[in-house]
């Protein structure tokens, strides 16, 4: 099995109102989701299954994603917002019954999911960047890093 895992590109700051669930990418977050969407797909054959989580800005991120790879599902996940739990994040993905899948998320998330996939210490991720994991199943300490992306300033 392939898992894709991407943090979001470059967003607004929060408004007056404090509110992180609708904060757009900048201009320069297109960009970054733009190249790793074209990393992506130079890297990672015909994803079965898109997870993002709910929050704007890293639905825009897989839109990127999505023109590369056009009538992919798409399934909205609760479980991997900036804050949430990444072992129940792994047990989420566990579940998943699809041998290719991209999920696009937040730090300090996926960075944790990482730790528990390849039982190694915290590594941050950079905005828009992309890591592939093989494994035959979702679980702790079972993947293996096969590559990643980091978007440049053009």
């Amino acid at each position: 099995m392939q898992l894709t895992l991407v943090r979001h590109g470059e967003a607004h700051p929060a408004g007056v109102d404090g509110n992180d669930t609708i904060r757009p990418l900048t201009p320069r977050g297109h960009e970054q989701a733009e190249q790793t969407a074209q990393y992506i797909k130079q890297k990672v054959a015909q994803p079965d299954l898109f997870v993002v989580s709910p929050l704007l800005r890293a639905q825009q991120t897989l839109k990127h994603i999505q023109q590369q790879y056009p009538n992919i599902p798409v399934m909205l996940c609760d479980h991997i917002k900036p804050d949430d739990d990444a072992e129940v994040a792994v047990e989420w993905l566990s579940y998943l019954d699809f041998e290719n899948v991209v999920v696009v998320c937040h730090m300090n998330v996926v960075a944790h999911i990482e730790e528990l996939l390849l039982a190694q210490s915290f590594h941050s991720f950079s905005l828009a960047e992309a890591r592939i994991y093989d494994q035959a199943v979702i679980a702790k300490g079972l993947s293996e890093l096969k590559g990643g992306f980091i978007p440049q300033d053009k």
